[in-house]
């Protein structure tokens, strides 16, 4: 299983690799590393593919994916400035152990992606709306077909266009979809 990402960073839309040790499953804590002093994260999609594809024109990528979940993307913010200071890879920023949170995927992806609300410690919901995203589903598919196979079971995420929030213990993040609770994370 192939994990691929989209985010905003540097000033640019990067895609991004992660490994699947990087899943979060839902309903699953989320431990602050002990070498980062700045988590972050960013509200995301994720997409489910359902069948293997390669070259995918954007006007058929509808059909590779079957499935879309809420999902916070979390970043070592500190880790990702001394990279990007020094010019070295951010991928240990990025990329580490239980980075990316995923919630329930819901099969209905046309309302799914309109419909979302992220609600963060008390802070109040948020909608999360389709051109809010860093990239479109259907240019993410194309972009990644066009430099790997993809495959059936493998995760694409796409960032939402707002800088990443910081991130304390004891908060919990939750995400919903037609008032039904997609995604739940604690941060310990």
């Amino acid at each position: 299983m192939k994990i691929v990402g989209f985010a905003y960073i540097n000033g640019q839309t990067e895609m991004v690799l992660k490994g699947d040790s990087s899943l979060l499953n839902n309903r699953k804590p989320m431990f602050i590393p002990d070498w980062t002093h700045d988590l972050r994260f960013t509200p995301c999609i994720v997409l489910r593919v359902c069948r293997l594809g390669k070259n995918i024109a954007a006007r058929f990528s509808n059909r590779y994916y079957d499935a879309i979940a809420p999902g916070a993307d979390f970043v070592a913010h500190d880790v990702l400035t001394e990279a990007r200071d020094k010019g070295c890879s951010w991928l240990r920023a990025t990329a580490f152990d239980y980075s990316l949170a995923v919630g329930e995927f819901d099969t209905n992806t046309t309302d799914m992606v309109h419909t979302w609300s992220l609600a963060h410690s008390d802070e109040t919901e948020t909608p999360f709306h389709s051109d809010e995203l860093v990239i479109s589903p259907e240019e993410a598919i194309h972009r990644v077909s066009k430099i790997m196979t993809i495959r059936q079971g493998d995760l694409i995420y796409i960032h939402k266009k707002i800088d990443a929030r910081t991130i304390c213990t004891n908060e919990i993040l939750r995400a919903t979809a037609n008032q039904e609770e997609k995604l739940y994370c604690k941060i310990k």
